[in-house]
């Protein structure tokens, strides 16, 4: 059977649909700690002075050994690289895009900005706690929100004691600020 009528086409394979860039809002920036920072370009050398070079040398491997259409070496380290080389994109791109903002320097302030831990209470009585981080940073496992997530939008500017209205799938629900956070200065 023809090749053509078997194989999906790399074009498919090397789109950039599966990682596309979470929407910023028009105008703004991509902010980011300078701790995730750090970690998207340790990840991303890391891709291209020790990953890349071992899927390389094993692709080239695998192709000396010969017919390359059944060579299960050869057709996972194709993959695997499409799959590198799409992530070296990506990272390079929120890299360049990157706003290098330090939120130590808000240490000691009661105003909520970007890189805070807040604790606030809902209307039912419920605390929570959120760290408001970068898209590429944050984590909500552990209690990290990106700075454009609706909790992040309304508690962004508010103080330690203001009542804020945060609209949520089931409805209007009125929280209040109770502790801000900062890294110290280091």
């Amino acid at each position: 059977m023809n090749k053509a009528f078997t194989r999906e086409s790399d074009e498919a394979e090397d789109d950039d649909g599966e990682l596309s860039l979470p929407a910023l809002p028009k105008g703004s920036k991509n902010y980011i700690t300078p701790a995730g920072y750090q970690r998207l370009r340790d990840e991303l050398l890391s891709l291209i002075d020790d990953e890349r070079p071992k899927v390389v040398e094993v692709v080239h491997w695998a192709a000396s050994n010969g017919d390359r259409s059944e060579n299960g070496d050869y057709l996972y380290g194709k993959k695997r690289l499409r799959e590198i080389d799409r992530r070296i994109r990506f990272l390079t791109r929120r890299l360049e895009l990157a706003e290098v903002v330090d939120p130590s320097v808000h240490h000691g302030k009661e105003q909520i900005f970007f890189g805070a831990t807040v604790r606030y209470e809902d209307d039912l009585g419920e605390q929570r706690q959120v760290t408001i981080l970068g898209i590429d940073e944050a984590n909500s496992a552990q209690g990290q929100v990106s700075w454009i997530s609706p909790i992040a939008r309304t508690l962004l500017k508010a103080k330690t004691g203001d009542v804020l209205s945060l609209l949520t799938p089931q409805g209007v629900r009125e929280i209040e600020v109770l502790t801000v956070f900062y890294p110290a200065p280091g």
